[in-house]
């Protein structure tokens, strides 16, 4: 028998390895972009979503090991995790590692492995977030209110990146031939749409005071949420829990209003009672169908 580890368990191993540190998070992550050989040319573009992300998260504070002063997030850290395992994971296995994957969420990374392209790169990538999502709902409700607030905002944020590529009807109505272009994780002007760097500040934990991150917000980021984004929620949710096959997404939603480790009598802060003149103009420029 040999007594080579699966490709699960390498991976596993590999994640345990960085678990304390976030910079060999960063370049573990870079690394499984590179391929089982380090040349993966068709691959390489698309890190640059991922590593944008990661860096703000090394940034905030949020992958900081738990005995650190002050302590990451337990949730920011095992949501970070998941998506390192499955890219290791599926590097692993197309140099050549078996055994049985450890989610189906492999399965998607293998076929972007297969098909480096926008459609299979966000079908992977959001499968992995999705499923970390709902597998540490019960760290989620730890975190403070504004942090759990900012949860659902990258959540949606991360959907609806992936309908500008596959579904940009939805996402953008009447502009829809330009959604591919604008989501596309390869290109720098993905950054508007899953970018918190400007709502966020740069630190971990928050205070408890959500109307003042939500006032701060830029402008651009408070007319992609509420005027763009907001009105396409239940739809978006609903086209995302099917195409990424996580049911339990619309467990995530009520009604148009994200719930998250969210209440959903705590709805009013996703419909602003007098929405801003940019808001109205977006929604009336492009309606949700």
């Amino acid at each position: 028998m040999s007594s080579r580890p699966s490709a699960a368990e390498w991976a596993l191993s590999q994640v345990h390895a960085v678990r304390d540190d976030p910079a060999a998070r960063h370049e573990l992550i870079a690394r499984t972009y590179h391929g089982p050989i380090g040349s993966a040319p068709r691959h390489l573009p698309f890190r640059r979503a991922a590593l944008s992300f990661m860096r703000w998260q090394i940034r905030r504070g949020v992958l900081a090991p738990l005995g650190a002063m002050p302590p990451g997030s337990p949730w920011w850290r095992a949501v970070n995790e998941r998506l390192i395992r499955d890219g290791c994971e599926a590097v692993a296995r197309s140099g050549g590692m078996g055994g049985t994957p450890s989610s189906h969420t492999v399965d998607l990374w293998m076929r972007f492995v297969a098909d480096p392209t926008a459609r299979t790169w966000y079908r992977a990538h959001n499968a992995s977030i999705a499923s970390a999502y709902l597998d540490h709902r019960d760290l989620a409700c730890t975190e403070s209110r504004p942090e759990r607030f900012f949860l659902n905002v990258v959540l949606l944020r991360v959907l609806y990146a992936h309908a500008l590529v596959a579904a940009p009807r939805l996402a953008l109505g009447p502009l829809a031939p330009a959604g591919p272009l604008l989501g596309d994780p390869r290109l720098s002007m993905t950054g508007i749409f899953l970018s918190l760097s400007r709502v966020l500040p740069d630190r971990y934990p928050l205070g408890d005071d959500v109307a003042a991150y939500v006032a701060a917000e830029h402008n651009v980021g408070e007319m992609l949420d509420y005027g763009l984004i907001g009105p396409r929620l239940q739809r978006l949710y609903e086209w995302s829990a099917e195409k990424l096959d996580e049911p339990g997404l619309l467990d995530c939603i009520c009604d148009g209003s994200p719930t998250y480790a969210w209440s959903y009598a705590d709805c009013e802060v996703w419909h602003p009672a007098t929405p801003a003149a940019t808001i109205r103009a977006v929604r009336r420029i492009l309606p949700a169908k």
